[in-house]
């Protein structure tokens, strides 16, 4: 360490970056005695920084929670990931996200570095995110309201509009929240409806958090359940196709929204539900390996068709 004010500056920085760390620890990393270090955490207490401490010889320093919040510090790497996170954020349809991402990026860039703050201007001038926002933001109450209620494992009494907005109340117990396709989803047992639901948040009316808490399933996927659920919802014709390969390379040629994965001895049968065959029958002529469709019929003359028009193109001069 050159200098003791690099040193004050480097306690903070370690205080922010853990829920507490012991004098021992903290004096090894500055490479100081004990008494040195305390010297440190009495001049810092001076400047008004709320660090509590618990004495003894096992003693250990932390920044008091709800206090008023010390200047922050951040690495490269820290402010260049905090930086693509609120490029995302600009994007993502959540009300009011995109003017908190906005103002907290000139805050960052703000406190910055010189050389550091033209790196991330460049960044976020130039980078674009192919992300395709919904028609509806969603309200972020809603959000934070479910994320919360998920993390503390409590049911929440929920207002909510169908599409064709009609309005019921029910209770659920959130397991999680998912976004895909440009919508926000929140994923959990419905009581209204005895079972596993996923509810869009742009639907979601008011949502308030009650006494009563519940226990998640275990490893619980928001993600890949909504996956699975979307793909599950009924559609005007039900596929189902074998695919000529293994499980895995059935994944990495689709998408998991398309269907449902069945591995039936060396094949793979994909059950699908679709309004488009015609969608469908492009997706099935990328594939690199073979396939059979055993429904409907329908979607065999989609294929041929396919076929009968690029080989007309093919044939072009």
């Amino acid at each position: 360490m050159s200098s003791p004010a690099t040193r004050l500056f480097t306690v903070l920085e370690l205080l922010q970056s853990r829920d507490e760390l012991s004098g021992t620890a903290l004096a090894l990393r500055l490479e100081v005695d004990g008494r040195t270090l305390r010297r440190y955490i009495s001049k810092l207490q001076a400047l008004g920084i709320p660090i509590a401490s618990d004495r003894g010889r096992y003693g250990a320093y932390r920044l008091t929670p709800g206090s008023k919040l010390p200047p922050m510090m951040f690495t490269d790497d820290e402010a260049v990931a905090l930086s693509l996170g609120l490029l995302f954020a600009r994007r993502f349809p959540v009300a009011a996200s995109g003017a908190g991402a906005q103002s907290a990026q000139v805050k960052l860039e703000r406190v910055l570095p010189a050389t550091l703050r033209a790196k991330l201007r460049a960044l976020s001038s130039t980078v674009q995110l192919d992300v395709q926002s919904a028609g509806a933001s969603v309200p972020h109450e809603a959000l934070l309201t479910l994320s919360g209620a998920a993390h503390a494992r409590q049911r929440v009494r929920m207002r909510y509009g169908s599409a064709k907005e009609e309005h019921s109340d029910r209770e659920f117990d959130c397991y999680g929240l998912a976004w895909r396709n440009g919508k926000w989803y929140a994923l959990g047992y419905c009581h209204l409806r005895a079972g596993l639901r996923s509810f869009r948040l742009d639907r979601v009316k008011s949502a308030v958090a009650l006494s009563a808490t519940f226990t998640p399933p275990q490893n619980f996927d928001a993600a890949r359940q909504l996956a699975l659920g979307l793909a599950s919802l009924p559609r005007a014709h039900a596929v189902t196709v074998r695919l000529k390969t293994d499980l895995a390379n059935a994944r990495a040629a689709l998408f998991d929204e398309i269907g449902l994965f069945q591995p039936v001895g060396d094949d793979v049968l994909l059950h699908s539900q679709v309004d488009d065959l015609d969608w469908y029958a492009r997706q099935l002529a990328r594939l690199p390996f073979d396939f059979a469709v055993v429904e409907p019929a329908p979607l065999r003359l989609a294929l041929r068709d396919l076929a009968s028009r690029l080989r007309r193109l093919a044939g072009r001069a």
